[in-house]
Formats: C-alpha cells, structure tokens, sequence
C-alpha cells in the first residue's frame, strides 16, 4: 500500500505480548500455542522497526497484557515486567500502556496505580479529562484535531477488584446471571454473544460509561477525530465473541452518538478482527504477539492524516486503509 507524503503524526501498535521467561505453552484449552519467551525478541523487532524508521513515531500504543499470567506462579510477575519496559526503554518514544487480563492476574489495582505502566503521568489530568483513581481511563492529543481515548475494559471485573467493593459484587452479580459454569472461565454455550460473560473479560461502569460521553461531546464541538483504544474490543463482529466486552451494546450506543469516533483499536482477540459498523467507525483488534511463532512478527505503524488512517502490518498484521467517513 503506498503512503502518501507528511501525515499529520504517526504511531506504533502491538498487542499481547504476554512475556514469560517459560517454555513455550498453550492456551487455556490446549488448542493454541503459545511462544514465552519470543515474545521479548518480536517486541524488539518492533522496537528496532519504529526506531529505524523515517518518520519515527510520536508514541507506542501497547493494547494490554504485556505480561503473562503465568509469571505470578512462579513469583516473577516484576521481574517480567521490568524486563519488558526495560526493552521499551532502549528507545525513546513515548508509550501508553492499556491494561487487560494478564496485568489483573500480576498485580492488584492499587499496584498498577502506581506502577511504571500507569500512562496516566502522561496527561494533564484536569476537567473533563479527569477519571476517578479507582478507573484507569483517560484521553490526550497528540496533534491538534486528533484525541485517543484511553478505556479501562476491567472497570466493571471479578479479576483486579477487592472482594468487598461494590464493583466486584456487582460484576459478579452478572457474570452469574449470564454464565451458570462452576468454571467461569468456561463460557456459557448456549447462546452465541452470550460466551462474552466469562472471567478474562470485563466492562465499563456507568460513571466511565457518562465520562466517555463528556469527553465525546467535547470533542464533536471541536471538530476533533477521536481513536478509541480498549483491550477487550468492544463491535462483535470485529472478534471472537468470547472475547467481547461484558457491556459492549451501551458503550456502541455512545460512541455511534458522536460524530468524532472514527476508530476503536483492541487487543485480546490474538486472531485479529475488523468490522466498519454503520456509522462509518473502523474497529481493528490487533493479531496478538503470544501467538506469533518466532519467525514472524505481529506490530503495525499506523500513519495518520486528515482523512484517514493508513496501517502498515509486519507479519501476521496486513496493511489497512482507514478512511473517515
């Protein structure tokens, strides 16, 4: 695909790096492998790449799970992660760090609010642009005209959350409700949307829910473009439903209100998905690194202009033009 000349910014993305210092293993069902420690050496080729490159980028968007669940068995959880940002730090972008499962196995809440993969330091926190502590979400601007939207997907979640807080039991309340498995992580069968209700994945609280909102009508009275960002993706048909967002229909309703979103970027679906919904907004769920073999890659430089977006895949991720409608 031929890029035309000067974008306005450009940008790298990758998602599910899951690093463990481990032999290579499988998915949950053991139908998927799973490459551990490679995962280190494609992040670096990613690095290597953006490095390399002409137009280097303004920031990395890392989609969430940067590291395995399986380190905390083995008590590495910080060594692994020092070891990953240590290999984001060879170079000097900026990167925003979402959060998806694997950071929720690692670590509590109240750690990752204070951790090195809280972007949030990144951001002028003031008016509508503020999200509670207890939420990680939050937006910025990295050229004028242009916003992302940072969205925590384990807002509403029974991984990350204190026993005792009104969010845990309220998510627990409707993961019960929808999925009668003892193993809830096994998802319901019986229903096809309905396999979303399991305990990898989340959704978004009614505040996060009416601060996206605020946040959207700012940015139509601006005439600003808006990229939504989110681990679990959030249109079901741009992946797996098993990985779908608990409360996905509420959240499409908001941003199909607004004229500014014209793309949602996620992760956690490591086969990848795309759809352009009826209001014209790309969803893209990047191929997941973990499941890369070694010989591949799976990053993408995404370069951006007035009217549209231009992706440019490495190995398993294709190039894709993005035109806003």
């Amino acid at each position: 695909m031929e890029l035309s000349s000067n974008p306005v910014f450009t940008f790298g993305v990758i998602a599910d790096i899951q690093y463990a210092d481990i032999d290579d293993g499988f998915n949950f069902h053991g139908t998927r492998k799973r490459y551990y420690r490679s995962s280190l050496q494609l992040l670096c080729n990613a690095n290597r790449c953006w490095d390399q490159q002409l137009i280097k980028p303004s920031f990395i968007l890392q989609l969430g799970d940067i590291i395995d669940g399986f380190n905390k068995k083995y008590g590495a959880s910080e060594r692994a992660l020092q070891t990953v940002v240590g290999e984001f730090s060879n170079y000097s972008t900026r990167v925003h760090h979402v959060w998806g499962n694997h950071e929720f196995y690692n670590f509590s809440r109240s750690e990752l609010c204070s951790s090195v993969i809280d972007s949030r330091v990144h951001c002028v926190r003031v008016g509508d642009g503020v999200m509670s502590d207890d939420v990680y979400a939050y937006h910025f601007s990295p050229a004028p005209n242009f916003r992302f939207v940072v969205l925590d997907s384990y807002d509403l979640s029974i991984i990350g959350r204190e026993q005792s807080s009104e969010k845990y039991k309220k998510s627990f309340k409707l993961i019960k409700a929808n999925n009668p498995n003892d193993n809830l992580n096994q998802p319901p069968g019986y229903n096809q949307w309905q396999g979303r209700f399991v305990k990898f994945n989340g959704g978004f609280s009614q505040d996060q829910l009416d601060w996206l909102n605020k946040v959207l009508i700012s940015a139509d009275k601006k005439e600003e473009k808006v990229i939504i960002v989110s681990h679990l993706p959030l249109h079901p048909l741009s992946t797996d439903s098993i990985c779908l967002a608990w409360n996905y229909d509420k959240i499409l309703s908001i941003l199909n209100s607004h004229k500014s979103v014209v793309c949602v970027m996620a992760g956690h679906d490591h086969d990848g998905g795309y759809h352009l919904d009826t209001s014209g907004v790309h969803h893209l769920t990047l191929e997941g690194v973990i499941e890369t073999p070694p010989d591949s890659d799976a990053f993408g430089t995404v370069y951006v202009y007035e009217d549209k977006m231009v992706l440019k895949g490495n190995g398993r991720i294709s190039d894709r033009l993005l035109m806003f409608q």
